[in-house]
């Protein structure tokens, strides 16, 4: 591209092709590629984000667990129960009884009537942990762990203290208003046990089905992070080797140097690391500045040890050739619901199906954002999309397709930063689900790292991802 020193060209600026015909006639061959998968990325025609919670009530899960059973549970006609072993002892738990729906339904009963003390431990155990009732609330957590730290040899005693914990908070003359004397409270009448379980359909059973429901959601998500880190364990990956030296010397060095640390000091920073995380200072106050000033660094880190991870597994095809890389534009638009509208609250927030009818496409081969798939903007986007690549050039078999988190096409302005930005725009990080974003206003210009509130509000905010990958020289398949 010829340089104008008298022309300030903008760096989101996009040049034309020009309109001759190319002198080279030999027409290029049509590659087939998958298209990038981003993570949590809802797919094409689907909503971005689930329909609106509710709290449970009896009108909208009349038939709940007949819907979940009918849809979700599908039982094999050979299901067996596993045999005994050979001394006739009882098989494991998960084999005890065989697959059947009736068994399946009435577990699923007992179950949700009776989980409900375990969801109200953990709502405490988080109240506790994120400061959600004060900090004197917390405080008084933390001076307990203070106290069996300096005590160790007290947690025996923990059972104790929970048992004495549940009867005094359960004791007559605390659950009446006003204190009552010794005589009267002999000749009060004893209240009736609790209901062992809730009711089938009740509030609190639809309650427990919605923490159950969250709990699945949780677990899976929890199961997503870690399974990544697993091939590196298992010698799946080449860095298990160097990761096995690595603990092993650590842990020659610090087995010397564990008679030096003071074990009550030691558990109990430890202990406070989590409460001075999930502090609201820290969250919104320190981390936000802390962030500013390290994730362009850890952007960058992250760029580089995503490519040193696809140079690993390249083939000695690959390092003999010339590499080059393609790139690929992924378009979203924001869209807030209207009261009422329900249409568009199945839309709503980032999504390729906001998109305006005759603009940019939700997958483009150029910057421009016109080059699509189909004049609707949705063709096969879903499968494949078809690249012309010069004679004997082909895609690396090893990798796929990378976002470009540096944002190189746009070094002046930067790209988002993940999931971090999600706390401070009042997003959930489903919508905030990658890096390499870059927000522009309706008119796809004005480029930023974030979008700003006014786009926001008028539903006038865009944005834009730039996706790379390689592709090598092969003389065999150039003839």
């Amino acid at each position: 591209m010829a340089t104008l020193d008298y022309v300030d060209v903008p760096s989101c600026a996009t040049r034309l092709h020009s309109t001759e015909p190319s002198t080279d006639l030999r027409p290029a061959p049509k590659v087939l590629t998958s298209l990038p998968h981003p993570d949590k990325s809802p797919p094409l025609g689907l909503p971005s984000t689930p329909t609106q919670a509710t709290s449970p009530t009896k009108s909208s899960f009349n038939n709940f667990q007949q819907i979940l059973l009918s849809s979700t549970l599908q039982i094999p006609g050979n299901a067996v129960s596993a045999p005994r072993d050979s001394k006739g002892t009882l098989r494991l738990l998960s084999t005890r009884d065989p697959l059947s729906i009736p068994i399946t339904t009435v577990n699923f009963k007992r179950f949700v009537s009776k989980i409900g003390p375990v969801f109200w431990l953990q709502d405490r155990l988080e109240e506790v942990l994120m400061w959600r009732k004060g900090w004197k609330y917390t405080s008084v957590w933390i001076a307990a762990y203070a106290f069996i730290c300096y005590f160790p040899r007290m947690i025996l005693l923990l059972p104790n203290v929970i048992i004495l914990g549940v009867l005094l908070a359960t004791h007559p003359s605390i659950r009446h208003k006003h204190s009552i004397s010794s005589s009267d409270l002999k000749a009060t009448i004893i209240p009736p046990p609790p209901p062992v379980q809730s009711s089938e359909g009740s509030v609190d059973w639809l309650a427990n089905v919605q923490a159950i429901q969250n709990l699945m959601g949780a677990v899976s998500d929890a199961h997503d992070f870690v399974f990544p880190m697993v091939p590196h364990l298992n010698y799946s990956s080449p860095y298990t080797p160097i990761i096995l030296s690595i603990t092993a010397i650590t842990f020659m060095l610090l087995l010397p140097l564990i008679n030096l640390l003071p074990l009550r000091a030691t558990f109990f920073i430890l202990g406070l690391v989590p409460f001075s995380l999930t502090h609201p200072f820290t969250r919104y106050s320190l981390s936000p500045a802390l962030l500013q000033l390290v994730l362009p660094r850890l952007k960058l880190i992250r760029a580089r040890l995503t490519r040193l991870v696809d140079n690993d597994r390249l083939e000695d095809k690959h390092w003999r050739s010339e590499l080059r890389e393609v790139e690929l534009w992924e378009n979203e638009r924001w869209l807030l619901p209207t009261s009422g509208d329900e249409s568009l609250q199945l839309g709503s927030c980032w999504s390729k199906v906001n998109l305006k009818p005759g603009e940019r496409r939700a997958w483009t081969r150029g910057r421009d954002g016109w080059s699509g798939v189909a004049d609707d903007g949705s063709g096969d986007v879903s499968s494949n999309l078809t690249f012309s690549l010069s004679p004997g050039w082909l895609f690396v078999e090893t990798e796929e397709w990378r976002p470009d988190l540096e944002g190189t096409w746009i070094v002046s302005v930067g790209t988002d930063d993940g999931e971090f930005w999600g706390v401070h725009w009042e997003l959930t990080p489903a919508n905030m689900d990658a890096d390499g974003w870059v927000y522009t206003n309706d008119t796809w210009t004005d480029p930023h790292p974030a979008p700003l509130e006014e786009w926001k509000a008028s539903n006038g905010v865009t944005r834009r991802r730039r996706w790379i990958r390689r592709i090598y020289y092969d003389p065999a398949t150039a003839l």
